[in-house]
């Protein structure tokens, strides 16, 4: 009848109660005020506060990536990674980076180190601001603090996302004892050498021989990473020299060739990384890593901002980001997963209160491994530099190598 008044059960009333609740949990912000409310709404606001989603893109090698572990950085920090593989091809990387939109689409890049320079010159990378990364503290080892192309004008652009120091694989079987680059321009095992097909590689590491041991008048060599066009010209003709004469049983390329090339026997004693011993042992070989007393070749896979993060307003989660990679979790899936060092004393901190995730004998082993390489080596470290200041010239270098 009109005008009577209408009657709102106990079953309506919950009923459309349910319905508001459930509308408010959909609103994050909404949620958030609840919980600090008296609000009768409140329990659908949940007990903890939720960090709102965010999505940064990482483009890196994809050997840096710990796959469906980045879920623990969304649970704790609400950061959703969204990976991409960039090849590890610096030149292409610099190109789309400069000349293309790589540097607005992505926002943080995992690179060889070396390339800091060329793409801050070019506005495509900020620098970082260290005190939104409180995890790079005392606790960072002292080696990578100062990698020289790390800053560019004193402003720290680069920041290690793994590290490693690489030297020579060789069969013990067949070289009993290999303490020196020497051997690989050894005339006795002329055809059974082999150096990596890449620049990077292996002119650091003749380099490194020529200079330590004074050939050619090399030894007031100031960077072996970073030659001058003097000091690259005689390095250059040096390896061009020995491929002529057959010391070289190849050039390698690739984890499969590289990896072969040891186990079939065809190569004795060659320049390359550690990881090929690992897998090697495993095929029976005797293979063995050297402790060259003329050092190890230093290595870095850099975290680069890019400049397109502040229009996104991501540049204060890109810093959370980093400052999450250094807190020991990364370190410890990395090492399980690829054998790469996280460089901080927080990985092994991390393993010891989480036993139940990883072994901290094994982490610590693994960890003091690369740390010793660095501290307790015979020579001195230095390090890789994918943009070196002529590096035309040495691609220039290269490709005569390559047609000699």
């Amino acid at each position: 009848m009109e005008g009577k008044e209408k009657k709102t059960t106990r079953r309506k009333f919950l009923g459309t109660t349910l319905k508001i609740g459930a509308g408010i949990a959909a609103y994050p912000t909404l949620r958030n005020l609840l919980r600090r409310s008296k609000s009768p709404f409140q329990a659908f606001a949940g007990t903890e506060e939720e960090p709102e989603k965010k999505e940064l893109r990482l483009w890196a090698s994809g050997t840096q990536t710990i796959e469906e572990k980045w879920i623990k950085l969304e649970n704790e920090l609400g950061i959703k990674i969204l990976f991409s593989d960039n090849g590890n091809a610096v030149g292409p990387v610099i190109s789309k980076m400069v000349f293309g939109d790589a540097a607005d689409i992505y926002d943080v890049n995992g690179l060889q180190g070396g390339a800091e320079k060329e793409l801050a010159d070019q506005g495509a990378i900020l620098p970082w601001d260290m005190s939104l990364i409180p995890n790079w503290d005392e606790d960072v080892w002292p080696m990578v603090r100062n990698i020289p192309y790390h800053m560019v004008d004193g402003t720290r652009y680069g920041i290690p996302f793994t590290i490693n120091a690489d030297s020579m694989i060789y069969n013990a079987d067949k070289v009993p004892l290999c303490d020196t680059y020497a051997y690989v321009f050894d005339r006795t095992l002329k055809g059974k050498t082999s150096m990596e097909d890449y620049w990077a590689n292996a002119v650091i590491f003749t380099a490194m021989y020529m200079k330590e041991n004074n050939i050619e008048g090399l030894g007031g060599m100031k960077d072996p990473g970073n030659l001058t066009e003097d000091e690259l010209e005689t390095v250059m003709e040096f390896l061009i020299k020995n491929k002529k004469e057959g010391q070289f049983r190849t050039f390698w390329s690739g984890w499969e060739q590289g990896v072969s090339l040891i186990t079939s026997g065809e190569v004795w004693c060659m320049t390359g990384w550690e990881p090929i011993v690992y897998a090697a042992q495993e095929k029976g070989i005797n293979a063995k890593y050297a402790v060259p007393k003329e050092g190890y070749e230093g290595w870095s896979n850099d975290l680069l901002l890019h400049k397109g993060v502040k229009k996104k307003g991501l540049y204060e989660t890109a810093h959370e980001f980093v400052n999450w990679i250094y807190s020991g979790f990364f370190g410890n899936q990395i090492m399980k997963m690829r054998g790469y060092c996280s460089p901080t004393d927080k990985v092994i901190k991390y393993a010891e209160a989480h036993p139940d995730e990883y072994d901290p004998e094994w982490i610590k082993g693994k960890q003091k491994h690369v740390h010793d390489k660095f501290k307790k080596k015979k020579g001195e470290t230095y390090w890789q530099n994918v943009r070196p200041d002529h590096f035309k010239l040495y691609e220039d270098w290269w490709e005569k190598l390559r047609r000699a």
